[in-house]
């Protein structure tokens, strides 16, 4: 009993001390890395039991760490020809094909399947047993990613990896935490950096995002204890908000949370590159719903304020495509007058030459929205507006992902509804910011959570694609 209790501990020391020494020879970078087959197979063949298989396995990670870029891309080179045995593969389709019984074909199955299994799967296990070595795979996924498009080797690797990720953070491993201000400094740090959608400036500014009437909450694995995974954060405000500024405002007086009877869910952030493709978001937020309801009764709506960020990219594809009928000839008028006169004939006394032809009022549109502060212009600013929420409107409830029937164009449109979350408000002026401007030209959307309707809701976009709309909203966007 005692060795089993003290051996850990003793492991892991001998893995650092290992570790240092290999990270020297690493500092090499491609000639330490030049060759990753055979120190790959020997960390598979486990000569000399558990620990001098954890010891070599420790090794190669920290060989990998410490490798250039094309030291790096030899060994995941290399990890991804641990494949499965073709001659073996071969043999066991040929047993199955061959079974006389469903007995012997069940038998036969399983014998495919066992062979089927590459060698880098064992391998990929072997990582997730030494220290750190769960942030070690999802690190090393996160590159992966960046070298596999159109790459099938590593393409399948990927494909391995991410089955085993998916599976090692199921939801039901993870722990539910909130941070608040006085949580560890190298997690408020980390919380800084992994903020994406709405950049904490200072530490003023976060703490007044951690304040009373503010909550964080974040999904943290067993392994990886001091990783947030992803983080959502939250104000509880009276109404739904409709401008971030409003609820990122230091000045801002603090609200009794008991006071509050809507929570906004204002920015939520995944922040391991290397998890891309498995989802936490829907069950962090339907966990948050429920931990926010048993604390706060007086809670009578759960919803986001979030970017359109794909809305500025499409319709400026849309007036390059040339198409008509995006803004109304009344619209374009009203533009027209608002616009000031093209550079080239502004000048005073300056004819207007015969050949310049009038402009379509998309032209006029996105002559209007390429003008540096176009938002500070009142006049301008009335005659865009309409323009804007109509066509975002329709961007969100009718627009479609290219080849994807039925999934909403906008990705953060998509993960509020498959959710379960129903499009409920345009926000004109919600995010004023260079980048709020530059993506979504200002707009927000309110996605409200009805508890009453989550699975009704999931169910209708996932299964028919459809998007719950508010009355008000469906209504603009038929405009």
């Amino acid at each position: 009993m005692s060795d089993i209790a003290v051996q850990p501990g003793l492991l892991d020391r001998a893995l650092r001390r290992v570790t240092s020494l290999w990270r020297d020879m690493g500092a090499s970078g491609g000639r330490a890395a030049a060759s990753f087959t055979e120190p790959l197979r020997e960390c598979l063949e486990g000569r000399g039991g558990e620990v001098s298989a954890r010891t070599r396995t420790a090794k190669l990670a920290e060989v990998y760490l410490a490798a250039d870029h094309a030291g790096r891309d030899a060994f995941l080179r290399a990890l991804a020809r641990l494949d499965s045995d073709s001659e073996a593969v071969a043999k066991a389709m040929a047993g199955v094909a061959a079974a006389g019984s469903d007995e012997a074909r069940a038998a036969a199955k399983a014998r495919l399947r066992r062979v089927l299994e590459p060698p880098r799967l064992k391998l990929l296990t072997q990582f997730t047993t030494i220290p750190d070595g769960m942030k070690f795979l999802v690190d090393l996924r996160a590159e992966l990613l960046q070298r596999a498009s159109g790459d099938a080797m590593l393409t399948a690797l990927d494909a391995d990896l991410r089955g085993q990720l998916a599976a090692w953070f199921d939801v039901g491993f993870l722990e539910l935490r909130r941070i608040d201000w006085t949580s560890p400094a190298s997690l408020l740090e980390k919380l800084v950096g992994y903020e994406a959608v709405h950049r904490i400036r200072t530490w003023r500014d976060l703490k007044n995002r951690l304040d009373s009437d503010r909550r964080c909450y974040a999904f943290f694995h067993p392994r990886m204890p001091e990783e947030p995974l992803i983080f959502v954060e939250v104000a509880l405000v009276r109404g739904m908000a409709g401008a971030v500024r409003d609820l990122l405002d230091e000045k801002a007086p603090v609200l009794d949370p008991k006071g509050a009877d809507t929570a906004i869910f204002y920015s939520i952030n995944n922040c391991q590159r290397g998890l891309d493709g498995i989802s936490f978001g829907n069950f962090l937020i339907k966990r948050v719903v429920s931990l926010l309801s048993d604390e706060f009764r007086n809670l009578k709506s759960f919803a986001t304020l979030s970017p359109v960020p794909g809305f500025s990219r499409w319709l400026g594809e849309r007036i390059e495509a040339g198409e008509t009928g995006l803004v109304s000839e009344e619209e374009g008028r009203a533009l027209l007058t608002a616009l000031p006169m093209p550079t080239a004939i502004a000048a005073p006394g300056a004819p207007v030459p015969a050949e310049v032809k009038p402009e379509s009022p998309e032209a006029l549109l996105r002559r209007a929205l390429v003008r540096r502060h176009w938002m500070r212009d009142e006049a301008l600013m009335r005659a865009v507006e309409p323009i804007l929420m109509r066509l975002c409107a329709r961007y969100l409830a009718i627009e479609e992902a290219p080849g994807r029937p039925g999934r909403a164009r906008d990705p953060v449109a998509h993960f509020h509804l498959s959710n379960g979350a129903r499009i409920e408000r345009l926000n004109w002026r919600g995010d004023v910011s260079e980048k709020g401007l530059r993506e979504s030209a200002g707009l927000m959307v309110n996605y409200l959570y009805d508890p009453a309707k989550i699975e009704e809701y999931h169910e209708g976009y996932a299964g028919e694609g459809k998007r719950p709309l508010a009355p008000a909203l469906r209504k603009l966007a038929k405009g």
